[in-house]
């Protein structure tokens, strides 16, 4: 019996177990979320008090939860002032962005601003926003409009100063008229920008409204989150953490389908960083 040769480097090529692993970002992912869920319940079973939240109890009264008329009347009323907040805030952003990235003046008057309310803690806005707009809803969506315009602010305005110079030259030399300039050639080519700067700004929104909702006391997935955990309901509050991240989640897998099927230089992008 002739015994066949193999290839040269046909076991070399072969990856191996733990290449394959390592290889499957699903696999990593998962291996790693099961470890840190195993530590947490071991950990609160031996060392914690009983009233803790701990992954099994919290996968039971996830159904509970869900159930629960009241906890979704919270969270329409958290989602509702996210929406209405960062479509506010994208509008404004946009406007005050694409200023700031054509007009000299206008960044040297509020570049400044922008950069300092961007990196002061929504916390330390809170106060003086209720005093504004009271304890009152109002309040909750001034404090998401807050959180998420000056994300927006800061990326179209860098977008609006990357135009290619001869984009521009091209338009003055057909004389096209400012509305096309603007908005044609300046906003088109910051829209990647203004993509990245809405990201950021959805999750600073739902996190600024959260906070809002428990600072001042409003119905929302915030106050149910800090009614639960007051009440030693650990395991609810934990549930409606997760769901907080979950619709985070869901915005951003949203986007990155709505930008696969309409914007062909995602596609592009995303096959480079691949």
């Amino acid at each position: 019996m002739t015994a066949v040769a193999k290839p040269a480097g046909t076991d070399a090529a072969r990856p191996s177990l733990w290449g394959r692993f390592a290889g499957s970002r699903f696999l990593v992912k998962l291996t790693f979320g099961i470890l840190i869920l195993g530590v947490w319940e071991i950990g609160v079973r031996n060392f914690a008090a009983p009233f803790v939240a701990r992954p099994l109890r919290v996968a039971e009264v996830f159904p509970t939860v869900i159930a629960d008329l009241t906890y979704w009347e919270a969270t329409w009323s958290t989602l509702w002032a996210v929406i209405i907040g960062l479509a506010i805030a994208m509008v404004l952003g946009t406007l005050i962005g694409l200023l700031m990235g054509r007009v000299k003046i206008a960044d040297r008057m509020l570049d400044f601003y922008v950069n300092g309310f961007y990196a002061m803690p929504m916390i330390a806005a809170l106060p003086l926003l209720t005093v504004w707009f009271g304890y009152s809803e109002e309040a909750r969506l001034a404090t998401v409009v807050f959180a998420a315009l000056f994300s927006v602010v800061i990326n179209v305005s860098d977008g609006a100063r990357s135009v290619p110079r001869e984009h521009l030259e091209v338009a003055a030399a057909y004389r096209a008229n400012r509305r096309s300039v603007w908005f044609d050639i300046t906003l088109m080519s910051a829209l990647p920008y203004l993509i990245a700067g809405v990201r950021l700004a959805a999750g600073r929104a739902l996190v600024g409204a959260v906070l809002a909702e428990i600072f001042a006391s409003i119905e929302g997935q915030g106050m149910y989150i800090l009614a639960n955990a007051r009440g030693l309901q650990q395991n609810e509050a934990v549930v409606g953490v997760l769901m907080l991240a979950a619709f985070g989640l869901s915005f951003d897998a949203l986007m990155n389908a709505v930008l696969r099927k309409w914007f062909p230089w995602y596609r592009r992008d995303e096959g480079r960083g691949k």
